[in-house]
């Protein structure tokens, strides 16, 4: 694995590339911050020989200057360096979950499903935040233990060169504890990651199915769930702390060793005058055994985070590189204003094993509105989604305008068409916000009058603040009838060529069917529809209906031709009758 492969450097790289002047500020100012670390007990030795040679009191007038200018200079360098050390970390979690975002827009809708909207949120929060944490304090200690190690085994170098092999033990020692650590802790590093992932997943569908379980009694099965997660969560964490705590100690003792080993060494040859030793060198060299093993022991603390770090940064890069969504295209031919003419032809779509859409056939004019209807699973929504780009056929073509929908830019395409799902999607912000939501330079009257045509106005005038009333992401507040005039309206104000209507009415009552439906027929007036629907009672009014079975065309004709016959639609309507 090269340097660039490994998890997290690869990623941090280009980040901390184009942060790299603050970086570099950074680093100087936490060298020169931490300076008094080494500097200081250079000057308490030169004081303890100062005392031991009887010198006057005028000679510790210089050693007290210098120690005040140290002082100085760490004040100021401190502040240095926590504007630049903040201002980088604080721009690479922005960058970070900014490229984030960006990439889960380019990834196929099967991605978000398999992967699940708790886990991915994990990912932007919780991975990018653990990230954040580890360059926000281990950059400091890091070049803190550097900078003592190279300030010290100069000083030694030059006052006691006899001691430096001893001083440089500390750094193969440092390798090997963190290599020994990393190899321990890597598998419970990733087996936390996942689990708190199931965690979140778990929360995630215990909040979407609260009103099940209210509505069944069973808050003691969601809990036990949840608890059972938290459960593993802890197990494997215990796991990694056990590992965590054997590290520290092990650490500790080490390095207090190696600065016994020579403060006593250090004394002895002081003492039996086999090599020149002042009292100042010994002082000296307890101060910097002392010194080294403080700021390593602390450096090394923080390499479990660091691990917990690079493992976010790994679960960062398994969505910055998974393959793109082979249906979307940004490189194809603009699409400028189409006349919406759709054409599937000889379209098949297999899902895993399972072949969901087969060697469909159909042709929907400019103008012209086509009901798909069926049993659950015989295929509509995929037709939907495969006429909208979503997913690309295993077989056959989709055209649009006669054009492959494969050589087009879907997303200028898509700047062309409107859909209304089965349940509406409405995100916290203000009524208005909602309905103008991708088009910021919308008008005050464009909107009011895709609310009427909605059925919506008279219903957003009467709130308490108008259209200017808040909502959140679910829309509390507002029945379902609302909230899906409002996806009405917000696809009426984009004046799309192609609209695409997902069971848009099955979860209404029949009185907020009728209005909505009456809403849905000013807005499929001279644009291509194509309308998915359980109620029958919806698709009468349809240039064509097409019946599917298993993915296959069954039957296609008016709602009067269909009706007529002893078909599998006449079969449908007779279901929905009884």
């Amino acid at each position: 694995m090269s340097a660039g492969d490994r998890p997290g450097l690869g990623l941090l790289r280009p980040h901390l590339v184009r942060s790299r002047r603050r970086l570099v500020v950074a680093v100087v100012a936490v060298v020169v911050k931490d300076s008094p670390l080494w500097v200081i007990p250079v000057i308490t030795a030169v004081v303890v020989d100062l005392l031991v040679a009887d010198a006057s009191p005028g000679s510790l007038l210089l050693p007290a200057a210098a120690v005040v200018a140290m002082v100085a200079v760490n004040v100021g360098a401190n502040a240095v360096y926590v504007r630049a050390h903040s201002a980088t970390v604080r721009q690479l979690g922005v960058d970070l979950r900014g490229e984030l975002a960006g990439r889960l827009q380019t990834l196929s809708i099967s991605y978000h499903r398999r992967a699940g909207s708790a886990v991915l949120q994990t990912k932007v929060v919780r991975d990018v935040e653990n990230l954040e944490l580890m360059l926000q304090q281990a950059l400091g200690p890091v070049a803190t233990a550097v900078s003592v190690l190279v300030g010290a085994s100069v000083t030694i170098a030059v006052r006691v060169p006899v001691f430096l092999g001893v001083f440089a033990l500390a750094v193969p020692l440092a390798v090997l504890l963190v290599r020994w650590l990393r190899a321990r802790t890597a598998e419970a590093n990733e087996g936390l990651r996942r689990e708190v992932e199931l965690l979140s997943t778990g929360v995630g569908e215990m909040a979407s199915l609260m009103p099940i379980t209210r509505a069944h009694g069973l808050e003691h099965v969601a809990l036990d769930r949840v608890r059972g997660d938290a459960e593993r969560v802890r197990s494997v964490g215990l796991r990694l702390d056990r590992l965590n705590g054997r590290f520290g100690a092990i650490s500790w003792a080490s390095f207090q060793l190696l600065s016994m080993s020579c403060l006593f060494g250090a004394a002895t040859l002081s003492l039996t005058g086999v090599t020149p030793v002042s009292a100042g060198d010994v002082v000296l060299l307890s101060s910097y055994f002392g010194l080294l093993t403080g700021t390593l022991v602390g450096a090394f603390q923080l390499a479990p985070l660091v691990t917990r770090g690079l493992e976010s940064a790994a679960s960062i890069q398994e969505v910055l590189r998974a393959e793109d969504d082979p249906a979307d295209r940004s490189q194809g031919r603009p699409v400028a204003r189409p006349r919406g003419a759709v054409h599937f032809e000889d379209v098949s779509y297999r899902y895993d094993r399972d072949l969901v859409v087969d060697r469909l056939t159909l042709r929907v004019d400019p103008g012209q509105t086509v009901a798909l209807v069926g049993r659950s699973g015989s295929g509509k929504t995929t037709v939907l989604d495969l006429a909208l780009g979503l997913l690309r056929p295993s077989s056959g073509r989709v055209l649009l305008d006669g054009q492959d929908l494969t050589e087009l830019d879907l997303r200028s395409y898509r700047q062309h068409v409107a859909v209304v799902p089965q349940e509406p999607v409405l995100f916290a912000g203000s009524i208005r916000d909602n309905v103008a939501h991708g088009l910021p330079d919308a008008t005050d009257d464009q909107l009011w009058a895709a609310l009427e045509d909605a059925d919506a106005a008279t219903f957003v005038r009467a709130l308490p603040h108008g259209w200017s009333t808040m909502v959140d992401e679910r829309g509390a507040g507002l029945s379902g009838g609302q909230r899906q005039r409002l996806a009405v309206a917000r696809a009426l104000v984009r004046d799309p060529r192609l609209l695409l209507l997902d069971e848009a009415t099955s979860a209404l009552d029949p009185a907020s069917e009728h209005a909505l439906h009456q809403a849905l027929e000013r807005l499929r007036r001279g644009r291509t529809t194509l309308v998915v629907a359980h109620r029958l009672s919806t698709v009468r009014s349809a240039d064509r209906i097409v019946v599917l079975d298993a993915g296959r065309v069954v039957e296609t004709g008016t709602h009067v031709e269909l009706s007529a016959t002893d078909g599998p639609y006449r079969r449908l309507l007779d279901l929905a009758d009884a």
